[in-house]
């Protein structure tokens, strides 16, 4: 048998989780905009280069950390780039690739913007929510990725 709906209570579980965050990144880009003239976007791009070994990515394996095309990653990487913040150079292994590499002031702006955004996390998700709670959360979505 199959069921074409879901439940009164399926539903506003799925549609809490959307909500949420929608509204979540919606504010916590708001917040990284108004105090470091950076996207959330542009956030996790430098996120994920900072974090790297030698602070570089391909720019294939970047675009699917951050859920983006690889066209949509490349016009940001432009950006970024624009504003000195990532360089692209050459994969040294084989030529064809590209890298992103993350450069000093990439890495400067994102150690004050990590304050902001970390803070705004806090706020915003973690605090309102009980230990107990979080950890629920942090189960369900263990459950849901395994």
């Amino acid at each position: 048998m199959k069921q074409e709906r879901l439940s009164a209570e399926e539903l506003a579980a799925w549609r809490g989780f959307l909500h949420v965050h929608s509204e979540l990144t919606q504010r916590l880009d708001a917040e990284l905009r108004a105090e470091h003239d950076l996207p959330l976007t542009s956030y996790e791009v430098l996120l994920f280069l900072n974090d790297s070994p030698d602070g570089a990515l391909r720019m294939s394996e970047l675009a699917d950390r951050v859920l983006l095309s690889r066209s949509g990653l490349s016009r940001l990487v432009d950006r970024l780039q624009k504003r000195g913040l990532v360089a692209r150079v050459d994969s040294p292994e084989d030529g064809r690739g590209c890298l992103a590499v993350i450069t000093g002031a990439g890495r400067g702006l994102f150690a004050d913007a990590r304050h902001t955004h970390l803070a705004g996390v806090r706020r915003l998700f973690l605090e309102p929510l009980s230990a107990a709670r979080r950890r629920e959360l942090a189960g369900a979505w263990e459950e849901l990725l395994s």
